[in-house]
């Protein structure tokens, strides 16, 4: 039987992540049992005090106190959150320590789902380790932890013992991937075709909405990136770039990518693929008038690019997003 620590910390938790992870765990044990067999997890709920509100104190949870938990787990779960997390972690700061302690002296398992990753890695416990969160997140989570080896594509990691997940939903692949590992496939699999979760989902491309990464002080930056916005579809090179602020290219670049996180060709990519999706999904403009439309003049290279930044070739977006 498997110990699992479904934690409630304090802060704008997601209702879901809890319910959906405690549900799912659950009715795998039902399945179980259903074919005969023993049930695997043994599932309890921690927080600070008996009932944790979530969602504004829409939603109570009944919860045993995380300081007095003598039993040692096998796997402690930690959700996501709605909100910017330098609050979630100001306010947890004994938890993040009781996973810590959990880890290193009992040899817990750890795993975290969407934004419940910056918990996991405020432990210190993820440096140099692959982790995964929700892409809106991964800016921030970048400045914070740069000793993580941060996975933006990837739905679910595991490092020897760590485990993270993807955001919102996709937090239940998770929940499945743990489900397997710890159990059977054939259980998994049952609870993905019942629940109708896809199972074989390994990245969150096709999901990603390019936030323009203007959060940074640098003016010369910002104007540079206001006018690759504006003119993607036209020739842009980084020495013009570089030569319209007088500024050397080598130092531009250096400047770019302290800024954005992406250097100046990379950025330049994302936009235009950015409006490639949305010219995909908001009219009926043909697969050939793409490429020309956000900037690329070889058609070959703009389906090289698009499937690199979505995970799918333009036609196959276009089967799923498009407009109808």
């Amino acid at each position: 039987m498997k110990r699992i620590a479904l934690l409630v910390p304090k802060g704008d938790v997601m209702p879901n992540a809890v319910i959906g992870a405690y549900f799912l765990l659950t009715q795998a044990n039902y399945f179980l049992m259903l074919q005969g067999r023993e049930p695997i997890f043994e599932i309890k709920i921690l927080g600070y005090k008996k009932h944790m509100l979530l969602y504004d104190g829409s939603f109570s949870v009944k919860t045993d106190s995380f300081k007095k938990a003598e039993q040692v787990f096998d796997l402690i779960l930690v959700p996501g959150f709605t909100c910017e997390m330098e609050e979630p972690i100001r306010l947890n700061r004994k938890m993040i320590e009781w996973m810590k302690i959990q880890h290193l002296q009992h040899g817990s398992e750890l795993a975290s789902m969407c934004t419940g990753g910056f918990l996991l890695a405020s432990t210190g416990l993820l440096r140099g380790k692959a982790c995964t969160l929700h892409w809106a997140f991964e800016s921030s989570f970048r400045k914070m932890f740069p000793d993580v080896d941060f996975q933006s594509d990837s739905i679910t990691t595991d490092d020897n013992g760590i485990y993270t997940s993807g955001g919102a939903y996709s937090s239940l692949n998770l929940i499945l991937y743990l489900i397997e590992k710890f159990g059977s496939k054939d259980i998994a699999l049952m609870v993905s075709r019942f629940f109708q979760l896809d199972h074989n989902r390994k990245s969150q491309k096709p999901f990603v909405i390019f936030n323009q990464q203007k959060v940074h002080a640098d003016l010369e930056i910002q104007q540079s990136q206001e006018y690759i916005e504006k003119h993607f579809s036209k020739p842009i090179t980084v020495s013009d770039l570089a030569g319209s602020f007088s500024i050397s290219r080598r130092n531009f670049i250096r400047r770019f990518k302290s800024a954005t996180g992406n250097t100046p060709s990379e950025y330049i990519q994302r936009v235009r693929i950015e409006a490639a999706k949305r010219l995909i999904e908001s009219s009926s403009i043909r697969m050939g008038e793409l490429g020309p439309q956000t900037g690329y003049r070889d058609d070959k290279s703009f389906r090289i690019i698009f499937k690199k930044h979505t995970g799918f070739s333009p036609s196959e977006y276009k089967r799923r997003f498009g407009r109808v």
